[in-house]
């Protein structure tokens, strides 16, 4: 790892796509963004695309084909998932922090080698059937580049990064959003990892708002999935946070992108919104 030449901590942030598409979480985001950047933070946004490039592939009468919650990407499709996320969602979300002041620098995985990936191999998925599943066009992460992301924040920079990765020829891969951000996290040493979400924490009860997780440990999440309280996107979600505090992650938080001031007070240890994965 190359080290800052900042004293300053460093947060990850990951935003879904459902972010992205919504103004107002757009604007919160922002909000939050300054927040942090205002308390000395240097900041890194990692995002996915998964409505937008789901959206235009029906536009251009194309059926997404998915597995287990995991999108099949032909070489046809890859060309509507670059659109989609490296275009429309990264423009929008790039262009929407900078209208709120914020030191956006739109890239993606393939800008500067950012992210280093390999084609993933057919593989069986729980909840996917017995088959091995070739998945096409989509990558596994091999690598960050972590002294150019460490460069742009010396620079002043937020980079705001879509999830694409480049293969040892110059292969173009789609790679998963909840791992990358994961191997980003891990790369810089981030002091925090927000995943940053319109849900904005783990609830006993979806429904019921009162029924918020304030923290959970990794055991406690286990039984929560094996309960059926976490379910679907969320468990890789969790599985993987788990395994970057491991590795050296400071702290992962799941907030709410909208709710302004959420970042701050979970950067300074309050546990009044979100959900905190601890040790």
């Amino acid at each position: 790892m190359v080290a800052s030449t900042s004293d300053s901590p460093i947060v990850v942030i990951k935003v879904g796509g459902d972010v992205v598409l919504d103004e107002q979480q757009r604007q919160g985001l922002a909000s939050n963004l300054g927040d942090l950047l205002a308390d000395g933070w240097q900041v890194v946004v990692l995002h996915g695309g998964g409505p937008q490039t789901t959206a235009l592939q029906a536009a251009l009468g194309r059926e997404a084909k998915m597995v287990a919650g995991r999108r099949i990407t032909s070489p046809e499709d890859l060309i509507v998932v670059t659109q989609a996320i490296a275009g429309d969602a990264n423009v929008a979300l790039t262009s929407s922090l900078q209208g709120a002041g914020i030191p956006a620098f739109g890239c993606h995985g393939v800008s500067g080698s950012l992210i280093r990936a390999t084609r993933r191999p057919p593989t069986v998925v729980e909840g996917g059937g017995p088959d091995a599943i070739d998945f096409g066009q989509v990558g596994d992460v091999s690598s960050v580049n972590d002294s150019l992301l460490l460069g742009l924040l010396d620079l002043g920079q937020v980079p705001v990064i879509a999830t694409l990765g480049l293969g040892a020829g110059g292969e173009v891969f789609n790679i998963n959003a909840d791992t990358t951000v994961i191997q980003i996290a891990q790369a810089l040493q981030a002091q925090l990892l927000i995943l940053a979400t319109a849900v904005g924490a783990v609830y006993q009860d979806i429904a019921e708002p009162d029924s918020r997780l304030v923290q959970i440990t990794s055991a406690e999440a286990k039984e929560l999935i094996d309960a059926g309280v976490i379910q679907g996107g969320m468990i890789p979600k969790i599985t993987e946070a788990f395994r970057a505090l491991e590795s050296g992650v400071g702290e992962v938080a799941i907030v709410d992108a909208g709710t302004t001031g959420s970042f701050r007070r979970v950067s300074n240890g309050e546990r009044s919104v979100g959900t905190v994965l601890i040790r």
